[in-house]
């Protein structure tokens, strides 16, 4: 019996071995894993499809600059405020030098791009929230940028659309980062009172004071399959009111079946979703509604 044991244990070691060879031969990021199924997919049919799993249609996390490449038409973007930098002005320990360390790895100034753009051919603001910047949290930049591309928009006489991600209010920043909600809310409603469309595009996760603002105050809220929208944390929530919610609380689904979202687009077809509404919005126009 022992003598057994020992060939299959020496039989499980060679082809332990054999098995790590092989792996290694395998080059790395060659393969994306869906965090929710689980499939191991080919990158390169990953990225074509939008970051999309195209087993169970999971979508992932985009760049700032990832979404403005799949959005606008090439070549039209004009970015705004490119140069705006956050400041420490409850000098935070140590924040500064993470925001440089963001700065460097994703290319940013801030959690934020807007600027000028066309859509199929449609002019419009845009502005962009990129998760991988500090969770793309709204300090004194962030609401600065946001709000001046309203103001831009309302002098302009252009339509407004934006993606938002965020994790809510930079706390780095203390009070001045609260502030952000009023003074961006503020700018929307100029915006609105000339009788210009805003629309909303939430992405996952839109949470805490974003949602609690801009994110809304649109004339039409759109929302990625299955994102997470909320303000406060289910942990949170639960413990307050003592009662357990739903499985599907704060999805986008559930937002949608309670009059919150307007609508869910795949990402393969936000672009012309984006388009039939800003064509659809022109301001003192009489446009028929197109497919």
């Amino acid at each position: 019996m022992k003598d057994l044991f020992k060939v299959v244990k020496d039989r499980v070691r060679v082809n332990s071995k054999k098995f790590k060879k092989e792996r290694a031969d395998i080059p790395s990021g060659l393969f994306f894993k869906c965090p929710r199924c689980q499939t191991s997919i080919f990158k390169e049919d990953f990225d074509a499809a939008g970051r999309v799993c195209l087993n169970c249609s999971y979508h992932s996390r985009l760049t700032a600059l990832q979404r403005l490449y799949i959005t606008v038409d090439r070549g039209s973007f004009v970015e705004y405020d490119k140069d705006l930098t956050s400041k420490n002005p409850i000098d935070f320990p140590e924040y500064e030098e993470k925001v440089r360390c963001l700065m460097k790895s994703t290319g940013l100034n801030e959690a934020i791009i807007t600027g000028e753009c066309t859509i199929r051919g449609e002019k419009c603001v845009i502005g962009i929230m990129d998760s991988y910047f500090m969770m793309a949290s709204m300090g004194s930049v962030v609401g600065e940028k946001i709000t001046r591309a309203f103001e831009r928009a309302t002098e302009k006489e252009l339509s407004v659309v934006l993606f938002t991600a965020s994790g809510g209010a930079r706390m780095q920043e203390g009070i001045i980062s609260l502030m952000q909600m009023a003074k961006t809310s503020g700018a929307l409603a100029l915006h609105s009172e000339q009788g210009l469309f805003y629309c909303a595009v939430l992405t996952d996760p839109t949470t805490g004071g974003v949602t609690a603002s801009f994110a809304s105050l649109a004339d039409v809220t759109l929302a990625e399959p299955k994102v997470l929208v909320g303000f406060a944390g289910r942990r949170v929530i639960e413990g307050t009111i003592k009662q357990r919610l739903p499985d599907d609380f704060q999805s986008a689904e559930f937002l949608q079946a309670h009059g919150y979202v307007d609508r869910i687009v795949p990402r393969k077809k936000l672009r012309h979703e984006l388009y039939r509404l800003l064509r659809f919005h022109r301001k003192g126009e009489a446009v028929d509604w197109i497919n």
